[in-house]
């Protein structure tokens, strides 16, 4: 599944839907040196379990409410929801077999 960008306006409908399953929501903004460097991270992470799991980012500079809402301090910021709540949170950047490892926990 492709890793889809989401504002403060579709948070609701694709993270904290009920239905939604497991998401892991990347907080990040384009100036941010880690978030980019996350970024090819959480492709390969996509590509190996992204049937499992919904990957989405979160422009904390575009959707403030949302990184607000979720006490998101620094960045990057993952966050792992299932069934619509936040289950979990991880800071910084994490390699790839991590965090595969983290997302397998909740599913």
């Amino acid at each position: 599944m492709a890793i889809l960008e989401i504002t403060d306006q579709t948070f609701d409908k694709e993270v904290q839907n009920p239905d939604a399953g497991v998401v892991l929501v990347d907080f990040w903004a384009p100036w941010c040196g880690p978030c980019r460097q996350l970024a090819p991270i959480l492709e390969e992470v996509d590509a190996e379990i992204g049937e499992q799991v919904k990957i989405v980012k979160v422009n904390v500079d575009n959707s403030p409410e949302s990184a607000g809402q979720f006490g998101v301090m620094s960045i990057p910021t993952l966050m792992i929801f299932k069934n619509g709540k936040a289950v979990d949170k991880a800071l910084g950047v994490q390699p790839k077999e991590q965090l595969v490892a983290w997302v397998k926990e909740h599913l």
